[in-house]
């Protein structure tokens, strides 16, 4: 079996300002380092085969930490890229509330085809292995969705560094 330590990235600038980063490479803060440091620590004395993490900055620094611990390197994916939020990248996101979805943003179906195949690709890979991968938000989110074959509303949101485990 398979153990997939699903992570979100620490937080970011845009994070802590409420800025919809999308596919934007992004920076963690002095919180986002702290967080991404605790999750190394938490996950010290597991064992890990591999961390794999998304190529987007945020998420690639994220695993970098941790593997560190293991000493390990980071394999990057853009299976583990965020949702593509269009042309809503970039902006405050309270203000996207009451504003209509334009055409430009990554449809559902597409997130939902990503998380499968990537979790295909983590079966194929590392049959038998222990492996973490750094995220983001809605794509993990999306991962859980295929995995436990429910809709993205029945996730609960994965605050920054939040680590999930699924045995595949």
């Amino acid at each position: 079996m398979t153990t997939l330590m699903l992570v979100r990235h620490g937080e970011t600038v845009d994070n802590a300002n409420r800025i919809m980063q999308g596919q934007t490479q992004g920076q963690l803060n002095e919180t986002g380092i702290r967080q991404a440091e605790e999750v190394a620590i938490s996950l010290a004395g597991e064992h890990v085969d591999a961390v794999v993490s998304s190529d987007l900055k945020r998420s690639y620094d994220t695993a970098c930490i941790i593997a560190n611990k293991h000493g390990l390197d980071v394999s990057t994916t853009k299976l583990l890229r965020e949702r593509d939020w269009g042309s809503f990248t970039g902006r405050y996101i309270p203000d996207l509330k009451e504003e209509k979805w334009p055409d430009d943003i990554e449809s559902l179906d597409h997130l939902l085809y990503r998380a499968k195949i990537f979790l295909d690709f983590v079966r194929s890979e590392y049959p038998g292995h222990s492996v973490v991968a750094v995220g983001h938000g809605i794509i993990n989110k999306a991962i859980q969705a295929v995995y436990y074959k429910v809709t993205m509303s029945e996730v609960r949101p994965m605050a920054n560094c939040e680590i999930r485990i699924l045995e595949l």
